[in-house]
């Protein structure tokens, strides 16, 4: 987590002089006494906000919480896309989680910092409250995304309210206390899988848990890697994706770097000696032999980066693409 924190005054400033080592974050307090306080000076604070907003996970203000809330107002957007936001004042007394408690981090942030300055996290989400299951909690603490914001603001709504959540899970997780592995009108299924879930109503998290593995000619455009990407990831997530793999003679593809990138995707690549070493029952070529020395490399690559074939080798206009599926537990 990228951490920002902003003081106002001296004795603001050392306290957030300790929260931002012990955070791995940075200081910025007012230009006049930022020498002395070996932090970042900051001209204003609009300016500061816009600018923290734009490049930290969480922002921490050490100062009264309403300096915050106004200054992070015109920013405020959705709570699965705003940063954590936390406010402690300046003697440590009381740390108030403002913004993305749950998917933001602002939560467990705020009792960090509590921690640190022997303070109180004042946690005011009805979940963390009860003492119920957290749905968006679970999901970010094990890299998961939600599929869907408004199943999910349901089964939270559902278990406070007393009602069965059911709960089934594709990679054999236990069933979270508070949910049931019985019948239930609206459930959490942790499948990367599409299509209709267990339940009637069913709320998918899906796990970073694919390897797409490529070959492609050279010179091969983004279209086609995207054409034959989408066939070989039919009925699958596409949020699934952890990332795409493929032989070292194409790490300067463009056509493949485009599509990476306008994905967020990372880019694997192995030499053709290290794909041969991978072991497993894969689709051989003698022309890619030929070109590469290896006689696959989607599916090889694939599997060398961890897990193993699900969707084996397709050709597609000049693209081979294939499918692993990795180990999330």
């Amino acid at each position: 987590m990228t951490t920002a924190v902003i003081a106002f005054t001296r004795r603001g400033a050392a306290l957030g002089r300790s929260l931002a080592d012990a955070l791995g974050g940075t200081l910025h307090v007012p230009a006049r006494f930022a020498p002395e306080a070996v932090a970042e000076a900051y001209s204003s604070l609009e300016g500061w906000t816009a600018w923290a907003w734009a490049r930290a996970d969480a922002l921490v203000f050490v100062g009264a919480a309403g300096i915050a809330v106004r200054a992070i107002a015109p920013h405020v957007r959705d709570k699965f896309s705003d940063p954590a936001v936390v406010s402690v004042d300046e003697a440590g007394r009381f740390v108030v989680p403002l913004l993305s408690g749950h998917v933001g981090g602002a939560n467990e942030l705020a009792r960090r910092v509590a921690a640190l300055t022997g303070g109180q996290a004042a946690v005011s989400t009805a979940t963390d409250v009860n003492g119920l299951f957290a749905v968006d909690v679970w999901a970010r603490e094990r890299g998961m995304a939600i599929t869907d914001r408004v199943l999910a603001k349901e089964v939270s709504a559902a278990l406070l309210e007393g009602r069965p959540v059911g709960f089934a899970s594709d990679f054999g997780h236990p069933c979270p206390e508070g949910l049931t592995t019985g019948p239930a009108e609206l459930g959490v299924w942790i499948t990367d899988r599409t299509g209709e879930g267990p339940f009637p109503r069913t709320l998918r998290l899906v796990p970073r848990s694919l390897i797409l593995g490529i070959g492609c000619r050279r010179g091969t455009p983004e279209a086609a890697i995207e054409a034959a990407a989408a066939a070989a990831l039919a009925g699958l997530a596409p949020e699934a994706v952890a990332g795409v793999a493929t032989i070292d003679l194409k790490k300067d593809e463009p056509g493949l770097l485009a599509f990476c990138a306008r994905r967020g995707l990372p880019l694997t690549t192995y030499s053709a000696e290290a794909l041969a070493a991978v072991e497993g029952d894969f689709t051989p070529s003698a022309f890619v032999r030929g070109i590469t020395g290896v006689d696959n490399v989607c599916e090889r690559a694939a599997a060398a980066a961890g897990g193993r074939i699900i969707v084996p080798k397709q050709a597609n206009n000049g693209v081979t693409a294939a499918v692993a599926r990795k180990d999330m537990l």
